[in-house]
């Protein structure tokens, strides 16, 4: 059995937020994967093949648009999935040393799921909070900020025993209105669009 062929209402709401078109129908192809991650932890290639057919495309295309973006999966993840910020300002800040800490202590690489099912791990491009880097983001549940060697333990420790802390800022991050954000603790972090300087005028003239 397919995994919609019980959910034509479902299907059929999906689709209605689209163009009734090819284009649109085509359109429908994120949110008809995110549903099937959400109830399977995972889109396998049996459930992309259908996808294509809902959409009218085709399996490789669906894979192609999973491919950029990291929160969908083509592999089982773990109940807590950890996923590490891998762009320039979290690395200048430590994440490649929080990267070695997960993978050391859980004994796990991208693509594996520990042996008792709680732990995978994975590096994605940037999350959008440079201002608290290092970070990391379990499952879609929020962001952990600032995460050193000690943040880091405590954080593995308390996941060990099905005990997850709750994050320094949930999914989407609030930005304030002059583009700062703040953390959980109150903590204005970041840079303000208010507080830029405004560069010397060019004195060469035309150029």
């Amino acid at each position: 059995m397919t995994y919609f062929a019980d959910k034509q209402p479902l299907v059929a709401d999906i689709f209605s937020r689209y163009p009734d078109s090819p284009q649109g129908r085509r359109s429908a192809l994120m949110p008809l994967l995110r549903e099937v991650q959400d109830a399977e932890g995972f889109v396998s290639e049996l459930r992309m093949a259908e996808i294509a057919s809902l959409c009218g495309t085709t399996a490789t295309e669906v894979r192609s648009v999973m491919s950029f973006y990291s929160t969908y999966h083509t592999v089982p993840t773990g109940r807590y999935h950890l996923q590490v910020c891998s762009t320039l300002m979290c690395a200048l800040k430590g994440s490649d040393e929080l990267w070695d800490e997960l993978v050391t202590q859980l004994d796990v690489q991208p693509g594996e799921v520990s042996p008792d099912g709680r732990f995978s791990v994975q590096k994605v491009e940037c999350l959008g909070s440079c201002g608290t880097a290092p970070m990391m983001q379990i499952n879609d549940d929020g962001y952990y900020e600032n995460v050193g060697p000690a943040k880091c333990a405590r954080i593995l420790e308390s996941l060990r025993h099905d005990l997850q802390p709750l994050p320094d800022n949930l999914v989407p991050v609030t930005i304030t209105a002059d583009g700062r954000q703040t953390l959980a603790s109150g903590e204005v972090v970041g840079t303000s669009i208010t507080g830029l300087t405004r560069l010397p005028e060019h004195a060469g003239g035309d150029v």
